[in-house]
């Protein structure tokens, strides 16, 4: 819930990250003054589906929602500090464990040999096998993780450019920069590879780069900027995103969800959504979390509703992780909800060390893994 709104909430840490003035008044449940919303109850937890905590391990303190990054049976993680680990999600343990040398402002982003992060600082830091390979100075601060692939780094930054580096030098080889709003969300974004084509969230669009060139291909908006003040025209695309096959689903914040073919560069839907955390799915539902806690599912192929679920409301929800039969998310609270897919019904509840889980639970092999505030990471595997 509002936990995550951080920027758009008011305006007033908008405008302090970016030099702009103003406040708008808050809703009471955006911490307006008034009593927030209270969180749904939780009924007595019948374990529907067995599931076993595997294992633990931790990181650092965790300040704000981050993303996991998977690469085969490895995920690589960061905490707020700039301590970077690499775990094998079958066991738990370090493969490798270094520091981005100050704390960091995005997640961390990997193909499973060269991991990148940017700082606060900004600054791009590359390491490989736990050790820093480079470091280039950004022009502005980066929300969203690096994306690693094709032995290259690319980088989106909050001046809404994009820019790739060689993996293995760090030489900056393009950079293209589009027009937006004024304003841009503290919050991870869009950029993942389709094929040959590097699909990347700007403001309320999805466009498709050549990843060699900086060429851009294509562009699909799922949102365009409404309203009369820079607040209310803020429709960046936030990160996790759905893909199954060429079809890519992704939220504009608070105020669509929709899917694209990347292939085409063409709009399959978009429907009207009220959230600020990403989406997740397979070939036939994408699932979002609403800002008052509702989950919704979505029909990949046309957008309709196939279902809304209003069990977990104002329970700060993370982004769904759909995994089988099920639908995992995260909470304010700790505890990972285990729901089902076909209804929203609940399937079993998994304790953490009770505080907020802080990224999208992610699917590593057969484990599950889950990220704290408090820094713990949790696999989880069913029995």
């Amino acid at each position: 819930m509002g936990r995550r709104l951080r920027l758009a909430a008011g305006a007033c840490a908008i405008a302090a990250t970016l030099g702009l003035a103003g406040c708008s008044s808050m809703p009471s449940w955006l911490g307006g003054g008034v009593e927030k919303p209270k969180p749904a109850e939780l009924g007595p937890n019948v374990a529907l589906i067995p599931v076993r905590k595997a294992w633990t391990n931790r990181v650092g303190e965790v300040a704000q929602p981050v993303t996991i990054n998977v690469s085969g049976g490895t995920v690589t993680l960061a905490s707020s500090d700039g301590t970077v680990a690499a775990i094998d999600a079958a066991t738990g343990r370090d493969l490798w464990r270094a520091s981005a040398g100050g704390p960091i402002a995005a997640g961390v982003g990997s193909d499973g040999k060269v991991a990148a992060v940017v700082t606060r600082s900004n600054e791009l830091v590359a390491l490989a096998g736990g050790k820093q390979a480079w470091r280039q100075k950004l022009t502005a601060v980066s929300y969203t993780p690096p994306f690693v692939a094709g032995a290259r780094v690319f980088v989106l930054t909050a001046d809404r450019a994009v820019s790739a580096y060689d993996g293995q030098t760090g030489r900056k080889l393009w950079t293209q920069q589009r027009p937006g709003e004024p304003l841009v969300l503290r919050h991870s974004g869009v950029m993942l590879a389709v094929g040959d084509t590097l699909v990347v969230g700007l403001s309320g669009r999805v466009v498709g780069f050549d990843p060699l060139t900086g060429t851009v291909r294509w562009e699909a908006p799922i949102a365009s900027p409404r309203g009369i003040n820079d607040v209310e025209r803020l429709v960046d695309l936030v990160g996790t995103v759905s893909r199954a096959g060429e079809s890519v689903c992704a939220r504009a914040f608070q105020a669509a969800v929709g899917c694209v073919n990347a292939a085409r560069g063409t709009v399959a839907w978009s429907k009207p959504a009220n959230g600020s955390e990403g989406v997740h799915g397979d070939d036939r539902i994408v699932v979002g979390t609403e800002s008052d806690g509702k989950v919704v599912a979505w029909k990949r192929d046309n957008g309709e509703r196939a279902w809304v679920s209003e069990r977990l409301r104002y329970r700060g929800l993370t982004a769904p992780l759909v995994l089988g039969r099920s639908i995992a998310l995260g909470d304010s609270t700790g505890l990972v909800h285990m729901v089902s897919r076909e209804d929203g019904s609940p399937l079993n509840r998994l304790d953490t060390d009770g505080s907020p889980v802080m990224a999208a639970p992610v699917l590593a092999g057969g484990t599950m893994v889950v990220l704290t505030r408090s820094g713990g990471v949790y696999g989880f595997v069913p029995e």
